[in-house]
């Protein structure tokens, strides 16, 4: 997966929105003010940092040699997630969404609610 995909599939969650608070090396994605997503290079590899439930981020991380503890952030509910390599798109993508809905199962109910509807129209479109 190179950048530009993988920027498209954080894009296409709904009400995410990037930006560089970190400096230009970091992007972060956000929904509603909250991170679930930060784009940077490694060792001169691609990777994503994601939230994770704890249990299943270990899983991950046992099953994928591309998935590590979140670098410089809580490794117990984030991991890094190499996209570079050998893991499946499909895989990465399904991060990815886990990681939007974590974060908005954190906001206030107000906000999911307007976010699955946001959602339910988006649907049918998303694709990355």
């Amino acid at each position: 997966m190179n950048r530009d995909v993988l920027e498209a599939c954080l894009r296409v969650q709904p009400a995410a929105l990037d930006s560089y608070p970190f400096g230009e090396s970091w992007q972060v994605f956000k929904v509603k003010g909250k991170m679930f997503a930060v784009i940077a290079e490694r060792a001169g590899r691609l990777s994503v940092n994601l939230k994770c439930d704890p249990v299943e981020a270990q899983m991950l991380r046992d099953i994928f040699p591309d998935v590590t503890p979140g670098y410089h952030m809580n490794k117990r509910h984030w991991n890094t997630v190499y996209v570079d390599g050998e893991l499946p798109v499909g895989e990465v993508e399904r991060m990815i969404e886990n990681s939007w809905a974590l974060v908005v199962k954190g906001l206030k109910k107000s906000e999911r609610e307007a976010l699955k509807l946001l959602q339910a129209q988006q649907q049918d479109n998303a694709s990355c």
